[in-house]
């Protein structure tokens, strides 16, 4: 395509924020209608960016590995930096996410966002022009500065939108991910200095830094700066406590971006530099963050268990969740990431979907604590329809998106560590305990209270914030190779590239080739002939 369709994705929210601007109050308006106004001409921008990432989809070779729609132009050329972008199997569908779940957030906050609508829409704007930055980006300069970008409308949103704590929990993720960051980027600085050591000049594009050779002892600071950052994002254990604060104190459309997408820049940014930037110390850390991963999934599981709040319930459920998808990069097999990038996009729809239900709740009885509840199921039987439907979707029932994705998961954990996998598996029990349990005691027996007694059921507008969620969680569980087939070859290529690099080492150590291949010590190369073969 002739068309910059990266550059209109990341350009398009900002042009829309700018024209609402202009959006001014009429003679005799008291601000209803220049709210209304502004939500629609967001709503119809983020809906437009939607469409554009359906085409990039259209568009894009599913049998190719290298990245499309390249566009590269020079920035700042006195220090090799560009505005280089481009889209892969891997970071096509967190696109597709991001467009998704941009328009569904700011229709379920049309009747809860009263004050200051102009700059809520504007923020949320900004934000997806953010998120959609960091997953094209092929320079880590512009990688670094949407990174951070993002960090700004997110503290707001909660800051100024959220409950009775949001300025503590704005705070606590605005620094909690600052701190990481900033680690980040002396990380990227000192591959900078190492590309202007080995050539005479420096450069900050990705496809050049994976082909540097970083020094091992440097590869183990580096790996650390950038896993602490993309370890406080994702957030794996123990860097998690910001997250429940952040989903509870949070309005709906924040905490369904927030769960949907910005969750999963962790675990890109660990798929898309740490590891093949830094191989030989991804390889040696990934036991350690595999155990933190099954930590975490257990423990996310038992906290959210005794949760007397729906939305932190939920909350610490994503901690559980993407405990998965760490397991699954750490294994660094074809079917432990290839379901590690699928969860990331299950979790999305699937954790967005859950968040905009209790949003429902909260708004029709202003609380959100379980024993408040019971009995809807008489009271509003289609709430309570698709909230099954998300719930089980989240526990990953035959059927719906969750179950390949934890499925691919296990597998390929399975077959670099069989012990990892069986603990990890427990988490599946313990989902659908806590999900179920909630589940029931919101929505089954007799309605005790009578505030529950006379709600309304699912209105016209949530018909339209809700359907959506479900479809996609009943199409991603039907048809997964629509999904998985576009993947699968930048997923061969990134392990083939970690695998050579690894494999390479074990050869030099080991002497031969031969050795290598018969070494029993090295469990993934054993288990990954493919990738021994191809490194050969």
């Amino acid at each position: 395509m002739s068309f910059p369709i990266l550059t209109s994705l990341v350009a398009l929210p900002i042009v829309g924020a700018v024209l609402l601007l202009f959006v001014r109050a009429r003679p005799g308006d008291d601000g209803e209608q220049t709210a209304r106004m502004t939500r629609r001409i967001a709503l119809v921008v983020s809906a437009l960016v939607f469409v554009e990432t359906l085409l990039l989809w259209a568009r894009f070779n599913p049998a190719s590995a290298d990245f499309q729609f390249v566009e590269r132009h020079a920035w700042i050329p006195s220090f090799g930096i560009s505005y280089a972008v481009g889209v892969d199997g891997i970071s096509l569908f967190l696109l597709v996410l991001t467009g998704f779940l941009t328009p569904i957030a700011l229709l379920s906050s049309w009747e809860s966002v009263h004050t200051q609508t102009k700059a809520f829409c504007m923020f949320v704007l900004l934000l997806e022009s953010a998120m959609m930055g960091v997953f094209v980006s092929l320079d880590l300069f512009l990688f670094y500065v949407f990174w951070d970008a993002m960090l700004v409308p997110m503290y707001f949103l909660i800051g100024i939108w959220g409950y009775d704590r949001r300025i503590y929990a704005a705070i606590k993720f605005m620094l909690y991910t600052m701190a990481g960051s900033v680690l980040m980027l002396l990380a990227i600085l000192g591959l900078a200095v190492l590309h202007y050591n080995a050539t005479g000049s420096y450069s900050f594009d990705l496809l050049k830094m994976y082909a540097l050779n970083v020094p091992r002892p440097v590869q183990f600071w580096f790996f650390l700066a950038f896993g602490l950052a993309f370890a406080i994002k994702v957030p794996l254990f123990p860097f998690h406590t910001w997250l429940p604060d952040a989903h509870v104190e949070a309005p709906t459309a924040g905490s369904v971006i927030l769960a949907g997408v910005l969750l999963k820049m962790g675990t890109y940014g660990l798929l898309r530099f740490a590891f093949p930037l830094f191989p030989q110390a991804a390889e040696f850390f990934a036991p350690a963050l595999a155990v933190l991963a099954v930590v975490g999934i257990i423990y996310g599981a038992l906290v959210a268990m005794v949760q007397p709040d729906m939305k932190k319930l939920v909350a610490y459920s994503s901690v559980s969740h993407l405990g998965f998808v760490v397991l699954g990069l750490t294994a660094m097999n074809t079917q432990g990431v290839q379901g590690a990038v699928y969860q990331m996009l299950n979790h999305g729809v699937s954790t967005g979907g859950l968040f905009l239900i209790v949003g429902m709740l909260s708004d029709r009885r202003h609380t959100r604590l379980i024993a408040e509840f019971g009995g809807l199921k008489k009271v509003m039987p289609h709430l309570v329809a698709v909230f099954l439907i998300v719930t089980l979707s989240s526990i990953g029932l035959p059927g719906l998106n969750g179950f390949v994705g934890e499925f691919l998961i296990l597998l390929g954990a399975f077959r670099w560590d069989p012990t990892l996998a069986a603990f990890a598996a427990t988490g599946v029990i313990l989902s659908a305990t806590y999900m179920l349990w909630m589940f029931q005691r919101v929505n089954y027996g007799t309605v005790t209270n009578e505030k529950n007694a006379h709600l309304p059921d699912l209105r016209p507008r949530e018909w339209f914030v809700i359907v959506p969620i479900i479809a996609v969680a009943i199409l991603m569980g039907v048809l997964p190779n629509l999904f998985l087939a576009p993947i699968a070859p930048s997923v061969e290529k990134l392990l083939n590239q970690f695998h050579q690099s690894t494999t390479t080492r074990i050869e030099a150590k080991a002497g031969a080739v031969g050795r290598v291949l018969s070494d029993p010590a090295d469990r993934r190369v054993r288990k990954d002939p493919p990738y021994v073969e191809s490194a050969r």
